[in-house]
């Protein structure tokens, strides 16, 4: 059997052990090679995501043969579409969360702590929707992403789970980025919150084998 090799592109550190321990407990044995470059993000914050896409392109072209998970949901629709100039397949980690998002209900409330993501995330569920109706409604988590950078996670995660346990008419909520993860288990709301890395690196591990 072979083993499944996988490299993982972040744009903070925080996300290395949250797939390693999700390696570990659901795909052990898998060979995860992780590239941690922050300033993707701060490029495509403050010049639009497509400005990061020769960088993109130069960077995933040197980290080997197979397929690349990219945990951040600013950049991922611009690294997806490097998959045919690669030759390798390029998934964004949101994009199971999204179909499974669209499966689960019509109202698809999305939180995100950074503006940048909300209309990538809002684009990429329309485009799972595949024509179906949908209605999404996005909310921006006031504060929260000053907590992630000064490395208050517990306060971070605490705010998202109040944003998500705050919505109101929804069948399903989405949390847009990977680090909001932690937040899915601190809300208390009866609708289902879904985070992405989980499916994310199910369904990346799988175009591995």
């Amino acid at each position: 059997m072979t083993v499944p090799d996988l490299t993982l592109l972040h744009t903070s550190p925080v996300h290395v052990p949250v797939f390693d321990a999700l390696r570990d407990r659901h795909h052990p044995g898998a060979v995860l090679r992780h590239l941690v470059v922050p300033e993707l993000l701060d490029r495509a914050r403050a010049l639009g995501p497509r400005s990061v896409a020769p960088a993109l392109l130069d960077l995933l072209a040197g980290a080997g043969p197979g397929p690349v998970l990219v945990t951040c949901s600013t950049i991922g629709a611009t690294a997806e579409a490097l998959a045919p100039a690669l030759g390798a397949p390029v998934l964004r980690v949101d994009r199971p969360m999204a179909a499974a998002a669209v499966r689960t209900g019509p109202r698809i409330a999305v939180l995100a702590a950074l503006a940048s993501t909300l209309a990538p995330t809002a684009e990429l569920i329309a485009e799972e929707a595949g024509g179906r109706p949908v209605s999404v409604v996005t909310h921006l988590v006031d504060d929260a992403w000053e907590s992630f950078e000064a490395g208050d996670t517990t306060r971070y995660l605490t705010r998202v789970a109040d944003a998500a346990d705050a919505v109101t008419g929804a069948d399903v909520i989405v949390l847009a980025q990977a680090s909001m993860a932690g937040a899915a288990g601190l809300a208390t709301t009866g609708t289902p919150v879904l985070a992405s890395p989980g499916p994310g690196l199910a369904a990346a591990l799988a175009l591995a084998h």
